[in-house]
């Protein structure tokens, strides 16, 4: 009886060093993946990182070739679009040799400088309002995706550069969908007031139409509200509105992409045409 308790002691015991063990013991170093999906996902990775150098290479092999004002352009949007998505995107579109919206604009001394200030969907109308005020104006975007009226009191002044504006086109409001109204009002008021400083004619763009969208927690009605505060901003200031938000309601089912903010290329061509006549309203009427 005593052998068999004594037995049963050292079991015991056994028993506790072991689970002491499993508990202290560290996990084994992983050298090699567990399985082939985190293969495959290794491998896709090397390819990106191997592709992303590639693109880099050629890019800046590109940039060096370029005058002096065309670098100093393409300095300006690698320290502004961001290495997410807007960057790595520029690079690949140069690279391909495709004209976008951040191509460098060498200005025609005998013609008035523009300013567009806006989001990604004022990114999407850039190039159809170049094409629509060719030898009207010179007509530059800001060198960012600029976001919420946060992103615009921070970064103005990079946006403006040195250069004289003869007119400035500019919107928030998509990515201020869920800013408090009174600081959504404040932002716009404080960017209202530099701008101004610059003596250019401003025209405001009232914000184009988004879906409802639960998910993203995002509502058509949030808009409809930014637009009502920013108008009354514009009263107070004499600011012109290009109304956008009216000129798309009646034909969002054929402009706009289903349940998206943004638009069809037919719908950036209708943009355009409607941000170039704001524009040409704006300017002396020398130059329209």
């Amino acid at each position: 009886m005593a052998a068999r308790k004594d037995d049963g002691m050292r079991l015991l015991a056994l028993l506790c060093l072991t689970a002491a063990w499993a508990v202290a013991a560290p996990e084994p170093t992983k050298t090699e993946p567990t399985n082939a999906q985190e293969a495959a996902a290794k491998e896709l990775a090397a390819k990106k990182a191997a592709q992303d150098a590639t693109i880099d290479a050629k890019y800046f092999a590109l940039v060096a070739q370029l005058p002096p004002e065309a670098q100093a352009w393409e300095k300006v949007l690698q320290e502004n679009l961001g290495n997410g998505f807007y960057l790595p995107a520029h690079k690949r579109d140069k690279v391909a040799g495709k004209s976008t919206a951040w191509d460098f604009v060498k200005d025609d001394p005998k013609l008035p400088r523009v300013l567009l200030i806006g989001d990604s969907v004022s990114r999407g109308y850039t190039q159809p309002t170049r094409a629509a005020l060719a030898g009207v104006a010179n007509v530059h975007r800001a060198p960012a995706n600029c976001g919420p009226t946060a992103a615009g009191v921070k970064n103005l002044e990079v946006w403006l550069g040195g250069g004289k504006w003869d007119v400035i086109h500019f919107n928030f409001g998509i990515h201020d969908r869920g800013t408090p109204a009174a600081d959504y009002v404040q932002r716009l008021e404080a960017i209202v007031a530099r701008l101004e400083k610059t003596g250019a004619k401003l025209v405001w763009a009232s914000t184009t139409p988004i879906p409802d969208n639960p998910a993203q927690k995002q509502t058509a009605r949030s808009i409809v509200e930014k637009n009502a505060l920013a108008a009354e901003v514009m009263r107070k200031h004499g600011i012109p509105t290009d109304d956008l938000f009216a000129a798309l309601t009646p034909r969002l089912a054929d402009l706009q992409n289903p349940n998206d903010v943004h638009f069809t290329a037919a719908g950036y061509e209708f943009l355009g045409a409607q941000v170039a006549a704001a524009i040409r309203a704006a300017l002396p009427p020398t130059a329209r």
